[in-house]
């Protein structure tokens, strides 16, 4: 314990003076105020580092915020994009059925024309058949009659005049 040494005390003791100098050195830094303008800049470097540390906070609430906002909305996006393939899919098939309907009603039509074509081609060919047999009758019985030149049948005669009526 040096501190209780008589020595210390002595005027030609260099530690002395060095530390009577530290206390005069301590004595005008406390009478000059440094003491309250560390506490004072310490105190404002603490509520600087405060205030960053509220602007984080808020800021990360911000986020955190805007981040379930953003799932939402992409949840939401989601189902109106399925919502928007059922609508699509149900479209299509309506379509299809639509336009398998109008298919067999476009065949059915066309089936129909057919058969009338078919069935008037198959009369105006009856007509033909039977405007070519009358002729060849017709040129028959001319035939016949030149032959007969003069001689009178009455059965003959009756059934050329039928001939032009049933063939037509």
């Amino acid at each position: 314990m040096e501190f209780f040494n008589p020595h210390l005390y002595t005027a030609d003791n260099p530690e002395l003076w060095v530390a009577v100098g530290l206390v005069i050195f301590f004595a005008i830094v406390i009478a000059a105020g440094v003491p309250k303008l560390v506490t004072g800049a310490l105190d404002a470097k603490a509520a600087k580092i405060q205030s960053d540390l509220d602007e984080a906070a808020r800021l990360r609430a911000e986020a955190e915020a805007l981040l379930a906002q953003i799932r939402t909305e992409k949840a939401e996006a989601e189902a109106q994009a399925k919502a928007l393939i059922a609508a699509a899919e149900a479209d299509a098939r309506i379509m299809e059925t639509e336009a398998k309907a109008r298919l067999e009603e476009s065949m059915v039509r066309r089936q129909a024309l057919a058969e009338r074509r078919i069935a008037s081609a198959e009369a105006q060919a009856s007509a033909e058949v039977k405007a070519a047999a009358a002729d060849v009758a017709s040129q028959a019985a001319e035939a016949i009659l030149a032959a007969r030149a003069g001689k009178a049948d009455p059965l003959l005669d009756a059934a050329i005049a039928q001939i032009g009526t049933r063939l037509n």
